[in-house]
């Protein structure tokens, strides 16, 4: 029986890499994504709140925010399911953190590097099909050489990740292997190659965990179990209602132009139609059971309903429905 935390779940990545007494944890596994670059030596949490470009803009939320020894701003994301515009995302987001520091009056836009880093336990089209390790960098387009290394985004696409542990060469693919798989552990694995994994092993054994803690772990399994079922769902009744609309649109237009090809060209645009719409639905209505789900947890931590608006895009009324369910 696995006995280890799910890291792609949003709490017990937080517990893995989000907290001062794993941040050694943190600085291992970035030191060996970066490994021939630059060295950390420790680095400082900050403020996973960034606050918006205006007064009414809401707040930018990370999963890990935090800033190394020689100055660098390192964004740190897990993503578990795909979501449209992932790539724009994340460089919306890292580009939010350099126009954050700037100064008032003054200044000559010296600025310092953000670099953001991407989970990612899907596969997104946009990025080179087959290949884990995506950089993006500020380079010259026909020579690639570096223009500037103020921004740099490095996306991890770990289904494309198939090593077993025996055929894991280096302590990044060590790592990759583990955090892919850690959820299916009865054991972990490579404890006589780096001391690190025997602290992962401690930090993320179930059975250390507080009753506090594991409903929380539990709570956010829940979240993200229920997210991917809807997201399911509304995909299979979008194709459902595609197949529907395509067979009356077909038999429609095949009355007049003849029921086989009527039938082929209308199936065709349903189905499309239906997939288009069903995955919409899907990812409309995940996020919403996500945000539902997050304001009950910070209902119970005693968070004010402003303070997850902002986190939640709920209405104040929503949030008292919430809350009168829980209380109920």
């Amino acid at each position: 029986m696995a006995q280890f935390i799910n890291p792609f779940s949003d709490w017990g990545f937080k517990h893995i890499f989000g907290r001062e007494i794993s941040k050694d944890l943190l600085i291992c596994f970035l030191n060996d994504l970066f490994a021939g670059e630059f060295v950390i030596k420790s680095l400082a949490f900050g403020n996973k709140e960034q606050i918006g470009l205006s007064k009414d803009s809401r707040e930018v939320i990370f999963d890990i925010y935090c800033t190394t020894d020689e100055g660098k701003e390192i964004i740190v994301e897990m993503q578990n399911r795909g979501q449209e515009h992932f790539i724009d995302r994340a460089l919306y987001y890292t580009s939010r953190v350099i126009v954050n520091q700037g100064i008032k009056g003054e200044w000559d836009y010296d600025i310092r590097p953000v670099y953001t880093i991407c989970f990612m336990n899907f596969v997104d089209p946009l990025l080179p099909l087959g290949k884990l390790r995506t950089d993006m960098i500020l380079a010259d387009k026909d020579n690639g050489k570096m223009v500037s290394d103020k921004i740099r985004m490095v996306y991890l696409m770990l289904p494309f990740f198939e090593k077993t542990e025996t055929e894991c060469e280096n302590d990044f693919e060590r790592w990759i292997f583990v955090l892919k798989n850690m959820n299916t552990f009865e054991r972990m694995p490579f404890l006589a190659k780096n001391a690190v994994f025997k602290k992962l092993a401690e930090i993320s054994d179930l059975r250390t965990l507080s009753k506090k803690d594991m409903d929380k772990y539990e709570d956010s399994i829940r979240i993200m179990r229920d997210a991917y079922a809807t997201y399911k769902y509304a995909i299979k009744t979008g194709l459902e209602d595609g197949r529907k609309q395509g067979l009356e649109e077909g038999m429609a237009q095949g009355m007049a132009q003849g029921m086989e090809k009527g039938m082929a060209q209308g199936m065709e645009k349903g189905m499309a139609q239906g997939m288009e719409k069903g995955m919409e639905k899907g990812k409309a209505e995940a996020e919403r059971q996500k945000n539902i789900e997050f304001a009950k947890l910070m209902l119970s931590d005693g968070d004010s309903t402003e303070k997850i608006q902002r986190y939640t895009g709920l209405t104040a009324e929503e949030i008292n429905e919430i809350a009168q369910s829980i209380h109920y």
